[in-house]
């Protein structure tokens, strides 16, 4: 691997990022297209999922493309979809090389689209950067290989824990910088999720704000009987912005048509035997509409039964120097864990001061994954 392949390719993957939430369910692609050294074209997955990376680099590039290294951060697509395979787009342009981070396991192409680069004699690498790679397309990743999105949990709590005084007071535990990041996370995910409790208790918006950004993810409350504030932020936005509402399969009928007429879209799903939505369940229904990446940020509850189900791919803590004591209510709901050893552990990837706070980010322990 050269110095220059994984320049070219660390530019590719950061322009992929951007993609980060608004390519659902297509994955959100870098490319670059360099030519003697000089970058003549670059591209990455546009919102909705198409133009893919691929096409927009060779548009931009023109017919400087041919004899061109072209470096993209996952396997060209091989098959007929919306829009023809980028890997004919790449042969038709006369791209002399690719440089891939790793293949994609979805079954239409799975190698398909390296092969058909091969049988046109375009020079092939795979394997540049692949690690960051498959971070970034973690989310994407996942969902074809497990039927599930990749989940990030973030707790924003006092130094000892908690998320609100005994009273209920939570706002505000951390500062505005702080808030700040977490919308420009919900930016970067396909969708919000809570439990039905924060939504009673807060009546959250769950956009994103003050960044200048017009896409909103889909909005998820998950609430067994659809025991949701029918007026009030959340009701009123309903038709505004998504909104899907993951139910038991045994909520009321009047309350399920409340809601669609609302502008919501209600999803049933199972309840497991300890009386809440079946996580697992919920993330298979959310994956099979296409959804990649969700972004929770709790009740306790909801957040206990992914940690315990081992759901969670990615925790986000937002910590501020104040401490709330004992009779402060928890971050997280009953686990039921007897030994340290039954706890999921995560390894620590990210610490940082945001404000006044601690933002620490940790990714779940390979052993586990």
């Amino acid at each position: 691997m050269s110095a220059a392949d994984t320049r070219f390719m660390t530019l590719a993957l950061s322009l992929g990022r951007r993609g980060l939430g608004r390519t659902w369910p297509n994955p959100a692609v870098g490319a670059v297209i360099v030519k003697d050294g000089r970058i003549v074209g670059r591209g990455w997955t546009q919102p909705g999922g198409r133009p893919h990376a691929e096409v927009v680099a060779l548009a931009q590039a023109g017919k400087a493309a041919k004899g061109a290294t072209l470096y993209v951060t996952l396997e060209p697509c091989s098959h007929e979809g919306k829009s023809p395979p980028c890997a004919d787009a790449i042969v038709a342009a006369g791209i002399a090389r690719v440089v891939s981070a790793i293949e994609d396991p979805d079954p239409r192409v799975s190698g398909q689209g390296h092969e058909r680069l091969r049988r046109a004699g375009v020079s092939l690498t795979i394997g540049t950067c692949a690690d960051q790679a498959r971070a970034d397309h973690a989310g994407f990743l996942l969902r074809q290989k497990d039927g599930r999105p990749f989940v990030t949990l973030k707790l924003a709590s006092s130094f000892d824990g908690r998320i609100a005084t005994g009273a209920g007071e939570s706002q505000w535990i951390t500062g505005p910088e702080a808030r700040r990041m977490v919308h420009a996370l919900r930016a970067s995910h396909d969708a919000v999720l809570v439990g039905g409790g924060t939504a009673r208790a807060d009546d959250p918006l769950l956009t994103v704000r003050g960044l200048g950004i017009q896409h909103q993810p889909v909005r998820i409350v998950a609430s067994r009987r659809l025991k949701l504030p029918e007026e009030g932020a959340m009701a009123a936005s309903a038709g505004k912005h998504p909104l899907w509402i993951m139910h038991g399969t045994k909520a009321a009928a009047g309350k399920r048509a409340l809601w669609e007429a609302k502008g919501a879209r209600c999803l049933a799903v199972p309840v497991a035997d300890a009386g809440y939505i079946d996580a697992a369940a919920m993330l298979k229904v959310l994956a099979g509409e296409g959804i990649t990446r969700v972004f929770c940020e709790g009740g306790g509850a909801l957040a206990a039964s992914l940690l315990q189900d081992g759901l969670v791919d990615e925790l986000v803590g937002f910590t501020a120097g104040l401490a709330l004591g004992a009779e402060g209510r928890p971050s997280l709901g009953p686990m039921g864990l007897a030994r340290l050893d039954e706890a999921p552990r995560f390894d620590l990837i990210e610490t940082r001061a945001i404000g006044a706070d601690v933002m620490h980010r940790w990714q779940r322990r390979k052993a586990q994954l």
